[in-house]
């Protein structure tokens, strides 16, 4: 029995630390709402033209902002109160959510203002994302941030699972316009939360955000070894492992749209139940290792996934590639909040931004390519593979991040 207590998720950060408690809450409310507008957006787009390409482009909108302002986001992370950015990049949210409400109630909904809120959100986001990652390490120990991003893991999941299974629900029953109107309510939540936390002044040695200190975040992440591992090995992780965008065919190959939802649910719930059973992930010091295993286990798993001839099997092989993908993820959150110093925390989070951003985006991309002048399962298996073989180039090429080892915590 206390073996099995040792397992289970650490909820000590929610109980002890009020602030977090509250981040943690008002985060993950605002999160299942984003993610209802995630999907309702790229419906409103298909229903409004009809093109799968007009869908697409949706991608490349929000990705071109979110390259600068995830670093001008890291930049002012290290510079204003943290805590105020988060509100100020949440009241946008909010004010985009209500042009989108607008938008729906008009006899006719405008295609252009869709994209133009897109590409705002995503703005939001960048700027958004580095102070909230940087928050973190001020508001639990350090003993305590394993167990603090698995929490987060699970906040994660449980938003991408919840979210676009409402918006299905609130879409089909309620209309477009009361569905953006939830994305933006869950936003008041946040933001209250948000009001009762206390201030998150700068480091003393904090400097006005400019280029010369977005360089210098560049280069502090350059001279760090295991920092530049755990970069390249999720991108190469993503770049050539995503499936995402071969999943409608891979549904039809196993008997129609009805199976879709299953593919998309199948890795959250996989990375759902890693965190559940994440109270071990504490006591592991060897990040390096952990996380290049965990996208050697990933690339497996999505070469299981190509080679599936049934469903079920299918769904697991998606399955474990979400619990691999999530303990990657626990992984190098605890690595960079461990020991990324506080007064370099915003800009590095912004770095950190662009390399899961970036790599989702052109693996997406990389695997309809491929898919589309080979076959889909040669897509999928050829870039698991990839991937595996990547993540045992990359260890080599970096010797210092797979031999990477945290300092032991004293009691």
């Amino acid at each position: 029995m206390r073996r099995l207590r040792s397992l289970a998720i650490d909820l000590g950060p929610l109980r002890r630390h009020r602030d977090f408690r509250l981040l943690y809450i008002g985060q993950g409310v605002s999160f299942a709402g984003s993610m209802i507008t995630y999907v309702a957006i790229p419906f409103q787009v298909y229903e409004l033209t009809g093109s799968t390409l007009a869908v697409g482009l949706l991608g490349i909108v929000e990705i071109v902002p979110l390259l600068v302002t995830a670093l001008v986001g890291g930049a002012l992370a290290d510079a204003h109160d943290r805590r105020r950015m988060v509100l100020v990049a949440d009241s946008a949210l909010l004010a985009l959510s209500l042009v989108l409400v607008a938008n729906a109630l008009l006899d006719e909904p405008q295609v252009w203002l869709l994209f133009v809120v897109a590409a705002g959100m995503s703005a939001a986001g960048g700027l958004q994302r580095p102070s909230l990652d940087a928050m973190l390490p001020r508001l639990v120990p350090r003993e305590e941030l394993a167990a603090a991003s698995a929490l987060d893991g699970v906040r994660g999941t449980a938003g991408q699972i919840a979210g676009p299974a409402i918006a299905g629900v609130l879409i089909a029953t309620a209309g477009l316009g009361a569905t953006y109107a939830i994305d933006a309510a869950t936003f008041l939540v946040s933001l209250a939360a948000l009001m009762r936390m206390r201030a998150m002044p700068p480091p003393a040695e904090a400097a006005p955000p400019s280029v010369a200190r977005i360089r210098e975040g560049w280069r502090y992440a350059g001279s760090r070894r295991e920092l530049v591992g755990s970069y390249a090995v999720d991108i190469n992780a993503m770049l050539f492992g995503i499936p995402i965008a071969l999943f409608p065919a891979v549904a039809d190959r196993f008997g129609g749209p009805e199976h879709l939802g299953l593919l998309y649910a199948a890795g959250p719930a996989g990375a759902a139940a890693l965190t559940l059973a994440s109270g071990w992930m504490s006591r592991v010091r060897r990040h390096g290792k952990a996380i290049a295993v965990s996208a050697g286990a990933y690339g497996a798993a999505i070469v299981l996934f190509g080679l599936s001839d049934s469903l079920p099997l299918a769904l697991a092989a998606l399955a474990a590639a979400g619990m691999a993908d999530m303990s990657s993820v626990i992984f190098r959150q605890t690595l960079w909040n461990q020991t990324i110093p506080d007064h370099m925390r915003g800009r590095l989070a912004g770095i950190e931004q662009l390399s899961y951003s970036i790599g989702p985006t052109l693996g997406t991309a990389r695997s309809g390519t491929v898919a589309s002048v080979t076959t889909v399962p040669f897509s999928i298996v050829s870039g698991g593979t990839v991937c595996m073989l990547g993540t045992v180039a990359l260890c080599a090429l970096l010797p210092r991040f797979w031999r990477y080892e945290a300092e032991a915590v004293s009691a």
